[in-house]
């Protein structure tokens, strides 16, 4: 990243990841047939049978280990420039967000969270990218967005009914998997009333429908357009 003049020192193994690395050739050995994952269960099996006095030699290897890294993360930092210094932080707390955002994400997965409405839009390119021309992917999603614009309202009727239809699916798996989450003490993930949809008359969803549509196009728009720069 062209940050500070000496590379930042890497933090030190855990007790636990010091024994899977010293052990896993040898583990490996006696367990050839075995994929990955049975393999690391296996290690991790023996890492808890493993008495606490064997454990000690690990967790001490890497209080060393880290009292050594501290002094030379001390070191690297003092070498860095302010600038450096605030790119690194800022850096840092991207890198955080992001993992923070994974966790989340694969957290509302595993807790089978339902998939958001698709919209009329993506629904007809899910049904047309296949057969629609372009090399790239980029390139069909654009070709398939000038097809969308083209259409009359009366032949994007059905790809709106088929949204509004998943949006009444979605709302009542949402309904039952919030419920589930209140059962499972996991409120902090129960939608804020704010987000619930209210109550609207026919012409408010027309003009609310016209108006997500609109933005919806326009950032398909700028991110063609981004990919094209």
């Amino acid at each position: 990243s062209g940050i500070g003049s000496a590379e930042r020192p890497k933090r030190p193994l855990t007790a636990y990841f010091r024994f899977l690395k010293e052990n896993r050739s040898a583990f490996r050995q006696k367990n050839p047939e075995m994929g990955n994952v049975e393999l690391i269960k296996k290690i991790a099996g023996a890492w808890k049978e493993l008495p606490a006095s064997q454990k000690q030699v690990y967790e001490e290897a890497r209080k060393t280990d880290w009292q050594r890294y501290e002094e030379q993360l001390a070191a690297y930092k003092a070498q860095l420039s302010p600038a450096q210094a605030a790119a690194l932080k800022e850096e840092r707390r991207r890198r955080l967000a992001k993992r923070r955002l994974f966790k989340a994400k694969r957290e509302l997965t595993v807790l089978g969270k339902p998939k958001r409405p698709r919209s009329g839009f993506n629904i007809f390119v899910s049904e047309h990218f296949q057969e629609s021309e372009g090399i790239s992917p980029v390139a069909k999603l654009k070709q398939l967005f000038d097809a969308w614009r083209k259409l009359s309202s009366s032949q994007k009727q059905p790809y709106l009914q088929l949204a509004e239809d998943d949006k009444v699916r979605y709302e009542n798996e949402m309904k039952s998997w919030e419920a589930k989450m209140v059962e499972l003490g996991r409120e902090d993930l129960i939608r804020s009333k704010k987000q619930r949809p209210t109550k609207k008359t026919a012409e408010t969803a027309k003009k609310a429908e016209a108006a997500k549509a609109s933005s919806r196009e326009n950032k398909a728009k700028l991110k063609l357009k981004k990919s094209e720069e």
